[in-house]
């Protein structure tokens, strides 16, 4: 195969799958895997697919995400309620993560200014909290995505690697009693792995409308998470059985 035709290859794999990794198309294209990210650092460079940790995703998949303005604005009630239940498990000088959701954000805004530490892949978390002066916020860096205003990509991954925090409070596209919780595209996916891998408590923020929804990128299974907070709306049947999987339930009409 002629270097052209790999390249050529490798775009329409990325595009077909969505994301696809480096040992996969080392592989599919029977060179090394040192050649292969070769090959995607140049294609990334003439902006025909986006680096990853381990591979590479689709342009059109980083697109798929809901703007931040679609999200701040959809089911606003339930999420300001369910943030306030979540400020409630923050106490003095805890070290906690807040992702890119709308529903993060609710939660920088209703924080007590109070000694805390938190981390955040969010601009719009960290702009929140930056008047509140006892609160210590680091962000991630890395790549912007600018629909969600979020960082994510390799550099913001090997960022979380070095800390350790006592709680993350993250929401996803998806989340299914089966098969876990999901993403829109690997990029988002992949930064909130991280954030659950670095954190000894994890809470999962979701309004009703998140359960019984699949999403293309997995993100992490029940035995991985331990509380979910949620709102009146969400199916009771659907909690007992995330009680099941030792999941710690908490409503928002039970706890305000």
């Amino acid at each position: 195969m002629l270097v052209a035709q790999r390249w050529q290859k490798i775009v329409q794999l990325v595009n077909e799958r969505g994301s696809i990794r480096v040992t996969e198309l080392g592989a599919i294209c029977e060179v090394t895997e040192e050649t292969i990210r070769r090959d995607l650092d140049k294609l990334e460079g003439e902006g025909k697919l986006r680096r990853s940790h381990g591979g590479a995703v689709s342009i059109k998949s980083t697109q798929a995400e809901t703007s931040y303005i679609e999200r701040e604005t959809t089911n606003a009630e339930e999420k300001r309620a369910i943030a306030a239940v979540a400020v409630k498990q923050v106490k003095e000088k805890d070290r906690i993560i807040l992702d890119a959701s709308s529903t993060a954000w609710y939660m920088a805004q209703l924080l007590p200014d109070m000694p805390l530490t938190v981390l955040t892949n969010s601009i719009k978390v960290a702009m929140e909290l930056s008047s509140k002066e006892k609160i210590q916020v680091i962000s991630t860096g890395g790549l912007l995505s600018p629909r969600s205003l979020s960082y994510v990509g390799p550099l913001a991954e090997r960022s979380l690697h070095s800390y350790h925090v006592d709680k993350a409070f993250l929401s996803c596209k998806g989340l299914h009693l089966q098969r876990g919780l999901s993403e829109s595209n690997e990029l988002q996916a992949l930064i909130k792995q991280k954030m659950i891998g670095i954190a000894d408590h994890v809470f999962i923020l979701a309004d009703f409308s998140k359960f019984g929804q699949q999403s293309l990128a997995h993100v992490a299974a029940w035995d991985e998470i331990h509380h979910v907070i949620t709102d009146e709306k969400t199916d009771a049947a659907v909690l007992d059985q995330l009680a099941e999987h030792s999941v710690r339930v908490h409503r928002t009409l039970a706890e305000l």
